[in-house]
């Protein structure tokens, strides 16, 4: 019984190591691109580097997505994978 218990056990592990792989790699794949009013780039991170300054400084966050909206600029999250490799994702 014990042997089935572990097995179980690596397999929920498994898994949960694969969908954080996942997550990872979507988080690399997509970035967060802040452009001016004249469409200029002014910040391009990954998305998981953004998601971890938000959790590091809420408040500095905060701050920068309000001045950035009050000095008309656009905040977009593009993926920047290309289009065969995001098919290939989708269907595994």
């Amino acid at each position: 019984m014990s042997e089935s218990t572990s097995e179980s056990a690596r397999t929920a592990v498994d898994s949960v190591v694969d969908a954080v792989r996942g997550l990872v790699n979507e988080g690399i794949n997509r970035r967060v691109v802040v452009r001016d009013s004249k469409d200029d780039v002014v910040l391009e991170v990954p998305l998981a580097l953004g998601l971890v300054a938000a959790f590091a400084a809420p408040v500095a966050t905060t701050i920068g997505a309000g001045v950035a909206l009050v000095g008309k600029c656009g905040i977009k999250l593009e993926n920047r994978q290309a289009p065969a490799a995001q098919a290939e994702a989708e269907q595994a």
